[in-house]
């Protein structure tokens, strides 16, 4: 045989070869087919389809969803499975190659899917079987938003696991509104107590400055002031630093930056503090300072600024009127102000506490629970004149020299109502003083503790606040 005729061989004999193999593929292929196909009805062979409306049928049988997913027991044959869904008029739609036995079934007859499951269930061949269950985007999305900021395991009003005798949910449900959002560093919130450490790195960056387009604040007796992030009533001038550390502490419940992996994280991740000081190092300050402070406010919101509530942690039951007045000017200039209720463990329906008392529509007044959604023992009640209760015992926050300490009392309970409200307004920009008021008094999970002590009757939960519940 010449080199010729050899290689001529050769390749003839690949070329069987290569038919063999395609013909034994061909008949894998065409068995697979006849064993995934749909079992067509017997009305359906006697004729085809011939009109668009029993083509669309037929597709439409095809391309249906499994209504079960069946997982039969080791052992069972694929003929056997094959037989027990033909009796039911039922067809395999899939197997799931990673766990053996395990089918979705497509109920040609389109019955319930609960009904299925059972019928299948009764079978002594069937390990389980279960409805294919529906997964929507929302339940996606509305899962609990955690940060990553290494100590808010720490903080059981925004997450109560139990931690420290804790119960477990008796918190603000500060992850699932998050779901929805975590702030807007549009919205400024005024905390009116002893200034702010504006340097602390935790809070630095929620820090309000005044924007270029705002003009310097003119006092009549102080003359023009450089308010570049605040103001100090006590010295009419520009620097609310915080000397007490109250007022950083409240600051840092409300807005100490979230997701940034430092120290907490504030009600609201992003937003604005603007430091208002009017308390000195002792914690002590007078009527007219809390007034010029808000005074303050109120320019700055008739200049342009996006302030939506002042936060007042602090209290007397010494009524003043003039406070009563310029609280209803912040009112009018559509400003919430919430304030705490005092802790001397009396009712403010008897004993008055001011400015929580004032009978003016912007006012909230909150009480303080424990972390077991009980009515801190040192906190004021009162079923006609305190709104609200919220987290106020053992609250971890900010303080000064960039460090962080626990501290309770309603003044802590108070800015969680006022971050619950800075929430909604960043999700709600137009949503008026009023509208607001409303939906932070109204969005409580109903608590037996608080029945009779607070008018609500419950806690501030963010989350209903924002729709997440």
């Amino acid at each position: 045989m010449n080199r010729n005729n050899f290689l001529i061989h050769i390749a003839l004999a690949v070329v069987l070869v290569l038919v063999a193999a395609f013909a034994g593929q061909l008949r894998r292929w065409q068995k697979e087919y006849k064993t995934r196909v749909r079992i067509i009805p017997a009305e359906e062979k006697t004729r085809r389809a011939t009109t668009t409306a029993e083509v669309s049928e037929i597709e439409a049988r095809t391309l249906t969803v499994p209504e079960v997913l069946v997982k039969f027991k080791p052992g069972v044959s694929e003929s056997t499975i094959r037989s027990i869904t033909a009796k039911f008029n039922d067809r395999v739609e899939d197997s799931i190659e990673s766990v053996r036995g395990l089918e979705a079934i497509d109920d040609l007859d389109n019955a319930d899917a609960v009904q299925t499951a059972a019928a299948y269930l009764a079978l002594p061949e069937v390990e389980y079987a279960e409805p294919n269950y529906e997964i929507s985007i929302e339940d996606l999305e509305s899962n609990p938003v955690r940060p990553s900021d290494p100590r808010f395991t720490d903080q059981w009003a925004l997450a109560n696991d139990g931690q420290r005798g804790g119960t477990q949910g008796a918190d603000i449900s500060a992850m699932a509104a998050w779901s929805v959002t975590t702030g807007d560093d549009d919205i400024v919130i005024a905390v009116l107590d002893s200034g702010v450490d504006y340097t602390h790195s935790d809070l630095q960056n929620n820090i309000w400055q005044r924007p270029a387009n705002v003009p310097k604040y003119v006092d009549d007796a102080a003359g023009t002031i450089q308010d570049l992030q605040g103001y100090n009533a006590i010295t009419n001038d520009a620097d609310p630093m915080d000397e007490n550390g109250h007022g950083t502490h409240c600051a840092g419940i409300i807005g100490a930056e979230g997701g940034n992996d430092i120290g907490i994280t504030g009600v609201n991740w992003k937003v604005r503090i603007m430091p208002l000081k009017f308390m000195n190092a002792g914690g002590f300050g007078t009527t007219k300072d809390a007034i010029e402070a808000i005074n303050y406010v109120i320019d700055r919101k008739n200049k342009g600024v996006n302030v939506r509530v002042i936060s007042a942690s602090w209290g007397s039951t010494n009524r003043s009127q003039a406070l009563e007045d310029v609280i209803k000017k912040a009112y009018e200039a559509g400003i919430l102000f919430v304030a705490a209720a005092g802790n001397a463990s009396t009712d403010n329906d008897r004993r008055p506490h001011y400015p929580s008392n004032y009978d003016v529509g912007n006012v909230i007044s909150v009480a303080a629970l424990d972390r077991n959604d009980q009515l801190a023992s040192f906190s004021n009640w009162g079923a006609k004149h305190v709104a609200i209760a919220a987290p106020g015992a053992e609250i971890l926050s900010t303080w000064l020299g960039d460090e962080y300490e626990e501290k309770s009392g309603t003044s802590m309970a108070t800015p969680f109502v006022a971050g619950v409200a800075a929430l909604i307004a960043a999700n709600e920009p137009r949503i008026s003083v009023d509208e607001l008021r409303k939906r932070v008094v109204t969005s409580v999970d109903k608590l037996d503790s608080l029945k009779s002590k607070v008018a609500s009757g419950g806690r501030i939960n963010a989350a209903k606040a924002l729709g997440a519940q």
